[in-house]
């Protein structure tokens, strides 16, 4: 995914040095310049993050790398939600799902949009594996209905909640299906997710950097992805209080920590398709969805059943159509292999509307 390079680059170790230092002084009210400089300190451990995990994933090989880049992305977020909804007690027990929904739209329709409207915009038409999409899209589809639209029609308990032993059966199901996705990903059928590359494409065929490298910066992706959870916890009051200053729904706020907690992937999945490289995108993208869901509703299911707070999972009338229209049209246009600047036109298309009725329901 890189040329080696002997040495890392020194911003990637400084950026994330400094998010920890600014850390220090996130505790005491320093006022509105300090919360831009611990917004500088997040974008700069995130963009160092994302230079680790390719090196990282460079080293590993596919699909290792990409699964490598998901689960490191869904711990940030994973450890985000938990940690407010501690913090927030019952009145945050929603964060979780508009989160996980805001994760589903940002990948479904905004990255893998911008993706194929990059990838087709410098080289007309790309191609993927198809087996290794219909798999990641089948598995997504059936969690996301499962623990997102469901809730709204059992009726043990009122309400789009799940009672104390469906949880614990979805949360498990949710385990399940992830592992199954991982196993076909890594074992049975490794090869439906591996990227068809050019033989002369020089960044993709580039030697892998050493091992020394490789550890040095799994160990700075760890640094990083500690800097963004806690620079990202402190910013979220701010953030709260912006949002419910400018009238806006709470929901926005999940949509907001799940864009910041994705920019990585995002970032890396936009580098790979416009360098043609659209089934490693894909493999980013839609396994970060799938780690994203498939591992953070067994988490708040565990911190649910352990607080005895009722988790709300099922999403309203509104924000059901648009997943459902989001699967329909992510079948169809990832469903022959190809794809133009038209279907990454009609997911952003898709995902401007789902901003919008957010905003302005």
């Amino acid at each position: 995914m890189m040329k080696k390079n002997p040495t890392l680059p020194l911003w990637t170790i400084v950026a994330p040095i400094a998010g920890w230092l600014l850390l220090g002084g996130a505790k005491f009210d320093l006022g509105a310049i300090y919360s831009l400089l611990l917004v500088a300190g997040l974008m700069g451990s995130v963009l160092a993050a994302v230079h680790h995990a390719e090196v990282v994933a460079h080293r590993v090989g596919e699909p290792y790398g990409t699964l490598v880049l998901a689960l490191a992305v869904t711990m940030i977020e994973v450890a985000l939600i938990v940690s407010l909804m501690l913090a927030g007690g019952e009145e945050t027990t929603g964060l979780a799902r508009d989160t996980v929904f805001a994760a589903i739209m940002i990948i479904l329709n905004g990255i893998v949009g911008i993706c194929l409207l990059a990838g087709a915009s410098r080289h007309k038409e790309q191609t993927f594996g198809l087996l290794g999409v219909s798999t990641s899209l089948a598995t997504l589809g059936a969690i996301a209905v499962l623990t997102l639209v469901l809730p709204n029609y059992t009726s043990s308990v009122v309400g789009p909640v799940y009672s104390a032993g469906q949880l614990g059966f979805i949360a498990v199901i949710c385990l399940v299906l992830y592992g199954t996705f991982v196993l076909v990903q890594t074992v049975r059928h490794r090869d439906y997710f591996l990227p068809d590359e050019a033989t002369n494409d020089e960044e993709v065929h580039a030697a892998p950097p050493s091992n020394k490298v490789a550890w040095t910066s799994g160990g700075l992706l760890l640094v990083c992805l500690g800097a963004v959870v806690l620079l990202s916890k402190s910013l979220a009051p701010t953030l709260e209080t912006m949002v419910a200053n400018a009238g806006a729904p709470k929901s926005l706020v999940g949509i907001i920590i799940a864009a910041v907690v994705l920019l990585p992937e995002g970032l890396a999945a936009v580098r790979a398709a416009r360098a043609n490289r659209l089934q490693t995108s894909l493999n980013l993208a839609l396994g970060s969805a799938l780690a994203s869901i498939g591992l953070t509703i067994p988490a708040v299911a565990i911190v649910s059943l352990t607080t005895g707070w009722t988790l709300s999972l099922g999403l309203d009338i509104k924000s059901t159509v648009l997943l459902l229209l989001s699967f329909i049209v992510a079948t169809l246009s990832l469903g022959t292999g190809r794809t133009t600047v038209m279907q990454g036109t009609i997911h952003l298309v898709i995902f401007a509307v789902y901003l919008f009725t957010t905003i302005v329901p």
